[in-house]
């Protein structure tokens, strides 16, 4: 045996980082996105805040310049559904309507507080519009109850088929089946019951191609326990597989994120809703852009891009680690953007009625719906509208309010639910007060109205709209 130098060529891991940081960026709100920002510049040297005039051109396009009326705090970009038109029908929003633009900056009152996202909320969110049986999805609410918050599942299965007694009689293996669609949802690697199905559910997501990715799945589903003691020689030697390629999968898995629970739960700080888009109505077209404010502008420092130039050979090195940087933040936020700007418009073209008309237009929308016909994966449509917010004529809303999960009726079509529910409210709120409608009766009235829905299922949406029942209605005029 001889020691001897060997040179070899491979690929690096240069993309695990890149597509990490955007996968990151694209799920923050915006005043998340803005202190993540300020951090950035503060400690990599080549980044500066724009100046005003950097990107002016990117202002030209704006609308409004015709004399239309149009939002003042639109940002960079914007996208038209040139679909359904309300040619001739531009009338002032501002009254009636639920909300105006509010140009002066101080936006509407519902923009003020912002309700804190946890885990389990986005979860029975993505839940609620999966396309599951009721049956299922009272067992994924049990799992999520049980999953604690890192994302882990630490409860044996029998112990969730004994909450769900004595209504559902399930056993493993449908709750099992159950487990495995919740793992598909965002974050990644949530409901996993140990650190190596965790990460393997994370390695799942990734492209294809990702340098490592095969022989990261299979340490992480064999000998990931015993690679603190054995070390990456010992893995390698126990896999009968190179040093380096064990090297290169071992680096993928430490970028992975073995708490997926915590992602919710340090991005839920937010104080006020700042709208991350904005939506109009431009000569009878349905507009949507940036909001302004929703991606504070960075630069590269190019004084900085001079000076790698000049400097010494360990300066030089440390300057072009920290420009690479800056080059990724700057790709992530244009794709972030760009993603953004993407799911708005399709949202605008599925759900112009609800704009123009109210929840009672809003039609069933999930996001598989949207993920196809953007080409995009579920989870990320659902980090892309995750605590992201957008002005529009009938004030800030949550991009989660144009979702809806649907319920067939008598003519052939779906109703939203919360069509539905806005349906029930109109008719409480039409009702006798000295004789309110009941459940059963609520339920007749919508079957005459060609929506076939059950006592049980009135009940259900009145009183997640927290309105009382009948009996306790009851008031004397």
């Amino acid at each position: 045996m001889k020691a001897r130098l060997q040179t070899s060529m491979g690929q690096s891991l240069v993309m695990t980082p890149q597509l990490r940081q955007a996968i990151r960026l694209l799920q923050m709100s915006s005043t998340e996105l803005e202190l993540e920002l300020v951090e950035a510049v503060e400690t990599n040297p080549l980044l500066e805040w724009a100046e005003n005039g950097d990107n002016a051109g990117d202002d030209e396009a704006a609308p409004g310049a015709s004399g239309d009326e149009a939002p003042a705090d639109l940002g960079q970009g914007d996208i038209s559904d040139d679909g359904d038109s309300w040619e001739g029908r531009d009338e002032d929003w501002s009254s009636g309507h639920g909300g105006s633009f509010d140009e002066d900056g101080d936006g509407d009152s519902r923009e003020q507080a912002a309700e804190a996202d946890t885990l389990a909320d986005h979860l029975l969110w993505q839940l609620h519009l999966s396309h599951l049986s009721a049956r299922d999805r009272a067992i994924g609410v049990a799992l999520i109850d049980a999953l604690d918050e890192d994302g882990y599942l630490r409860e044996p299965l029998p112990g969730i088929a004994e909450t769900l007694l004595p209504d559902i009689h399930a056993d493993e293996d449908e709750i099992l089946a159950v487990l495995s669609q919740i793992q598909r949802f965002d974050p990644a690697g949530v409901g996993a019951r140990s650190l190596g199905e965790c990460l393997s559910l994370q390695l799942d997501a990734l492209p294809a191609d990702t340098p490592g990715l095969v022989l990261a799945r299979g340490i992480a589903a064999g000998p990931l326990e015993r690679l603190p003691r054995a070390g990456i020689p010992g893995i390698a030697q126990e896999l009968k597989q190179p040093l380096d390629a064990v090297e290169q999968a071992v680096q993928l898995l430490r970028s992975l994120d073995p708490r997926p629970g915590k992602q919710l739960g340090e991005l839920t700080s937010d104080t006020y809703v700042v709208p991350d888009c904005v939506i109009w109505r431009q000569r009878g077209i349905w507009r949507c852009a940036l909001a302004g404010h929703a991606g504070p502008r960075v630069v590269i420092h190019r004084g900085y891009e001079q000076l790698i130039r000049r400097c010494g050979d360990a300066d030089a090195s440390y300057l072009r680690a920290q420009l690479q940087e800056a080059r990724w933040l700057l790709k992530s936020l244009e794709a972030r953007g760009e993603t953004l700007l993407r799911v708005v418009g399709s949202l605008l073209h599925h759900q112009a009625g609800f704009l123009e008309f109210g929840e009672q237009a809003l039609r069933p929308l999930t996001l598989r719906e949207i993920a196809s016909e953007l080409d995009l994966h579920e989870s990320t449509i659902s980090r892309a509208i995750a605590r992201k917010y957008v002005r529009t004529p009938r004030g800030t809303l949550p991009l989660r309010a144009f979702f809806a999960s649907g319920i067939d009726t008598e003519g052939g079509g779906e109703a939203s639910s919360t069509a539905i529910q806005s349906m029930i409210r109109n008719l409480i709120d039409g009702e006798n007060p000295r004789k309110p409608l009941s459940d059963a009766k609520l339920a007749e009235l919508l079957k005459t109205s060609g929506i076939p829905v059950a006592r049980r299922t009135v009940a259900k949406y009145r009183e997640a709209m927290n309105i009382s029942a009948s009996h306790e209605r009851v008031r004397i005029v």
